[in-house]
């Protein structure tokens, strides 16, 4: 097997389904060769989605997108940064989990090659560390401008500690993810599926 598959913990408590992924890097005085994703390696470890579509994304130093989740087509991703070093952030969101509104995060740094797995039902965003990043996603959907939704990036109850890994940057949004609502430790996101069951 040419990854490791870290389950993520909140409280020693496992966060169903969500995984950093370590790839094994082949380093020679060439440069280096990594394997990005291999269906029979992660079938073989239990995570038996298919992805459908690639994207990638640069931002500049500072640049925090999220939190945002798809309503109506959910996405599992698989994320990386292809070049700098991020924070990446997923929040459950499915109710009846026994980490709902916990969030796990994971710097993922394009020196130490690590992923991220997001599978449905939780929102994600991430916050640039270095000058710049590359970050490329592999999803399972394909993305629903009528199914966007968001959380606000810094709810005070969900309570992500985003200058704790960077202290020193001030983070730069787009308006429309400054203008995200609110969570509801009482409302309908997704069932343990990640199929949305909001309103």
């Amino acid at each position: 097997m040419i990854f490791e598959f870290k389950k993520c913990l909140v409280n020693d408590t496992e966060i169903n389904g969500l995984y950093e992924i370590l790839p094994k890097v082949f380093n020679d005085k060439r440069g280096y060769f990594i394997g990005v994703y291999s269906e029979k390696d992660f079938f073989n470890a239990g995570l038996r989605m298919k992805f459908i579509i690639d994207n990638q994304s640069s931002s500049s130093k500072g640049v925090l997108r999220g939190l945002h989740f798809q309503t109506r087509h959910p996405q599992g991703k698989l994320v990386r940064a292809v070049s700098g070093r991020v924070y990446d952030v997923a929040v459950d969101l499915r109710n009846g989990s026994p980490t709902f509104g916990k969030y796990y995060g994971v710097i993922l740094d394009s020196e130490k090659q690590n992923q991220f797995y997001i599978p449905e039902g939780f929102a994600h965003g991430f916050y640039v560390l270095s000058d710049t990043a590359v970050f490329a996603y592999k999803c399972t959907d394909f993305y629903d401008p009528k199914g966007e939704g968001g959380l606000m990036w810094n709810d005070p109850t969900i309570g992500i500690d985003w200058k704790s890994v960077a202290p020193e940057i001030e983070p730069l949004l787009s308006e429309k993810d400054g203008k995200h609502p609110a969570f509801d430790l009482n409302g309908k996101y997704f069932d343990l599926s990640g199929k949305w069951i909001g309103d």
